[in-house]
């Protein structure tokens, strides 16, 4: 990471890993595994004596580790999957990080590819260094023990994190490789990928080790209050025999803090935690044994929040989120309670405009709006004409600016009007477009909870007594379409709708 202007030596674990050749994507993994595991304790050992206030003579450094394969020609293959194969001919290669919470993920990547391409998966050293913050899964935690200059002095011994290896170029289609250079495998480098857990932990106060594969966002409390309360029922006991088997397929619930209530109908006890302040960005996590529970995240108000978390979120690679949160209905025909599920979106957020140009379309995912409708019909008991008078299917459009209705309305007015935007938020477009471009299946199911434009104003009685009636309801849509999509199959879900011309590998 950092450039050794100094000239002075460097330090590198003892232990020799030399490039290797696998046929077996489990056996390739518990390479890198071994890799990575090796070179992080080499920094822990190291900062462990740099805290001791050791001196260092040579700078002290191990790298990632990486994963390559080579084609030769092009292969025919099964292409309705959206990944496990690459383009055509040529290097391909990725480094990797946290084979503990993505190994699984790993072996599933490369064993399409091997199986895809009939290549070898060369495992190795990588050149990229493990910054020492890195090093550390839940991240460095100093206590005091160290001196502002001491704290200074460390980019002198070990590597830190360095931006210009932190790009989202591969994501953005913008990457090019030099001549000579491989073709990256992987949406995401390491380094790329340690930074966002780091963050996540940081905004969600829990592990990344927790999240789910499917995750809802909402832009309210009182969401959260009722996945909290589902989650809690679910982890608690039951006599009744269909409730059990159900409440079974969920394994523990998590809150900030990393508090765990595990399942009494599994019988595990309840494990004591620490709550603490609640983060900018709290997170919960019904958890299922194979990963494919349901995370729910409170972005609180705001594009720019719904792209922070999306940008970490995208890095775990879920296979599927949602946006459910409350909207302004912009149609006389609406009712305050009325459900919005968004086909299109007119992105008036700006904070991806650099990323994802404005003339770039955000399409609906047929598979996800299918298990949306479906699960509102469910969950309502309604279905024709009656489903249709509680829910519109149309544009949403969000903005930036939470105090739109303060500007002259005719400008504003005219473009919702020509788009035919049916609802207005400041969120959901943002979600959608960072799924688009992190290939992530994205849906939106919104709740008019005012019509400003036609003179209903949220009010507080009349927001309480809203809360109470819809929430609840809001929320079991939400999970239920979850469910639905995870009984459906990955390989509807990920399909080749978000594939760009010359897309990476994995997933």
């Amino acid at each position: 990471m950092n450039n050794d202007t100094n000239q002075r030596e460097v330090q590198t674990p003892a232990n020799s890993f030399p490039t290797e050749s696998f046929d077996d994507a489990t056996e390739a993994v518990t390479r890198l595994s071994a890799i990575y595991e090796a070179n992080i304790s080499f920094l822990r050992d190291a900062f462990a004596r740099y805290r001791r206030n050791e001196q260092f003579a040579n700078r002290v450094r191990a790298c990632y580790p990486f994963v390559r394969v080579c084609t030769e020609v092009n292969t025919h293959i099964d292409s309705r999957r959206s990944y496990g194969f690459v383009a055509g001919p040529g290097v391909f290669k990725t480094t990797v990080t946290r084979p503990d919470l993505f190994g699984n993920y790993y072996r599933e990547q490369l064993r399409l590819l091997a199986k895809n391409h009939h290549v070898k998966i060369e495992v190795g050293v990588s050149d990229q260094p493990i910054p020492i913050h890195f090093a550390f899964a839940e991240g460095i935690h100093l206590k005091g023990d160290l001196d502002r200059e001491r704290i200074f002095l460390m980019r002198d011994v070990f590597d830190t994190p360095d931006l210009t290896l932190l790009d989202d170029r591969i994501v953005n289609g913008t990457y090019e490789p030099l001549p000579g250079d491989p073709h990256p495998l992987a949406l995401f480098t390491a380094a790329r990928v340690d930074f966002s857990l780091h963050r996540l932990k940081h905004y969600t106060a829990t592990s990344p080790t927790h999240f789910q594969n499917y995750v809802l966002y909402t832009n309210y409390q009182f969401y959260i209050d009722e996945f909290v309360k589902l989650g809690r029922t679910l982890m608690s006991h039951t006599d009744d025999e269909e409730q059990r088997a159900y409440r079974s397929e969920y394994t523990a619930f998590v809150e900030p803090g990393d508090v765990i209530a595990y399942n009494e109908n599994l019988g595990e006890q309840e494990q004591e935690g620490t709550p603490p302040r609640l983060p900018q960005m709290p997170a919960y996590h019904l958890k299922r044994a194979d990963g494919s529970g349901i995370t729910m995240v409170n972005i609180g108000v705001g594009p720019s929040n719904a792209k922070t978390i999306t940008d970490h979120v995208a890095v775990l690679r879920p296979h599927a989120w949602i946006m459910l949160g409350h909207c302004a209905g912009l149609r006389n025909t609406q009712r305050l309670g009325d459900y919005v599920l968004a086909h299109g979106y007119v992105r008036e957020d700006h904070v991806l405009d650099a990323d994802l140009p404005l003339w770039v379309p955000i399409p609906a995912l047929a598979e996800v709006q299918v298990a949306l409708e479906r699960a509102v019909a469910q969950i309502t008991q309604l279905d024709g004409a009656e489903l249709k008078r509680i829910m519109r299917t149309g544009t949403v459009a969000s903005v930036d600016n939470r105090n739109w209705e303060l500007r002259d309305h005719r400008e504003p007015v005219q473009r919702l009007s020509q788009s035919r935007a049916v609802a207005l938020d400041m969120e959901s477009a943002t979600i959608a477009a960072n799924g688009f471009r992190f290939r992530v299946p994205y849906g939106t199911l919104l709740c008019v909870s005012d019509k400003p434009l036609h003179g209903e104003l949220k009010l507080p009685g009349m927001a309480d007594q809203f809360y109470c009636a819809q929430v609840d309801q809001h929320l079991q849509i939400g999970v239920k379409a979850m469910e639905l999509l995870r009984m459906n199959g990955l390989h509807r879900l990920h399909s080749r709708k978000l594939r760009s011309f010359a897309e990476v590998a994995f997933q």
